[in-house]
């Protein structure tokens, strides 16, 4: 096996465990945050063995990864290793700051940069993919947005819905069942993010690459998922034992029923959008004002386009040597971030023109 080979078996490994940081960990969010499990540990165990038997039957997902975005004869180990590369550290960024990022669009955005490299890229595919990150999340609001309003009723009228009296123990173990389905779609899903790539290049057949990258997905969640399981658990909007059960079972159906078909969705985006429907039909829209809500929100439209300028500029320098292109990205960027930097110049210049009393 050769160097470069076993460096993109040590990033896939790499990867996986940072998929069940940022994306298993999140399955348990609703449970953790509404306190039917109290200790953050003992619901990232839960993630963690759950996660890996849904990781068994993600072999549709796999094959979308491996194959169905950019033609295989575009992939070898080269290519696979500055792809896994690229989404390994976009993810790794992500989680150092705690947001729950979508590996989706992390993975196929780096897939999509090798294959504009190459000029090889299955739009009608893709575009397939890029709806359902839409329409996924959004169907996950809208029904999360309704069962808030009917939860909401019905705990009034019945008070013991929301955890009081002889219900709750009751209410707590199908909290924390739904958490756990949502960690077997976790795996399910994500897991071909890791795994994928190698598979695409004929590095490691389906079956053991789901076995392998599901043990590393669940080490993953047990080592690294803390800080996104308390984002996701309690910093978004608090939830009763019934609102973390409508959260927890709507993500993992919607996300179950997407892998079925060999669709690789952002799992954060579809239980974050759930938990935001729920907030919202319990408080209104004042908790879209929340500063985290719109950090994520930002995190999610930039992590497909960062990895995908990543996955493209490392291909155009290592493996086409074309220092060109590269100068271009580079002058995009300092160019970006300059006019970033020059806009919030001005904005502060303005606010203390206005706090001195020379402003409108």
């Amino acid at each position: 096996m050769s160097l470069i080979t076993i460096a993109a078996f040590a990033i896939a490994l790499f990867f996986a465990m940072n998929i069940g940081a940022s994306g298993t960990a999140a399955a348990m969010g609703p449970a953790y945050g509404s306190g039917a499990i109290k200790k953050k540990r003992n619901a990232m165990f839960l993630v963690a063995i759950f996660a890996f038997l849904g990781a068994l039957a993600g072999g549709e997902v796999v094959k979308t990864i491996g194959g169905g975005i950019i033609p295989p004869d575009v992939v070898d180990v080269n290519v696979v290793t500055i792809i896994l590369a690229a989404a390994c550290l976009t993810l790794f960024i992500a989680n150092l700051i705690g947001i729950p990022l979508s590996t989706s669009e992390v993975v196929v955005g780096s897939i999509v940069g090798a294959g504009v490299a190459f000029q090889a890229v299955y739009f009608d595919k893709l575009f397939v993919i890029v709806s359902f990150w839409v329409i996924v999340p959004i169907v996950a609001f809208g029904l999360a947005y309704g069962f808030g309003f009917v939860l909401k009723r019905a705990e009034k009228k019945w008070p013991a819905l929301k955890g009081e009296g002889k219900w709750k123990k009751w209410l707590v173990v199908l909290l924390v069942l739904a958490g756990c389905l949502e960690a077997f779609a976790a795996g399910m899903n994500n897991v071909a993010n890791a795994v994928g790539p190698l598979v695409g290049a004929g590095l490691i057949d389906i079956t053991p690459a789901l076995i392998i990258g599901g043990i590393f997905v669940s080490l993953g969640a047990i080592l690294l998922g803390g800080r996104v399981l308390e984002t996701n658990g309690k910093r978004i909007t608090r939830l009763s034992l019934t609102q973390g059960t409508t959260v927890s079972s709507i993500g993992g159906v919607l996300v179950i029923i997407a892998s079925i078909f060999g669709l690789p969705v952002p799992l954060t985006q579809v239980t974050t959008s759930a938990i935001l429907g729920i907030g919202t039909a319990d408080n209104g829209f004042k908790l879209w004002q929340k500063g985290i809500i719109k950090k994520i929100i930002k995190v999610w439209v930039v992590s497909p386009v960062f990895s995908l300028v990543i996955s493209y500029g490392l291909i155009m320098l290592f493996l086409k040597a074309d220092f060109y292109t590269i100068a271009i990205i580079l002058s995009v960027f300092i160019a970006t971030i300059g006019s970033i930097s020059l806009a919030q110049a001005g904005r502060k210049e303005k606010r203390a023109v206005h706090d001195q009393g020379g402003g409108i």
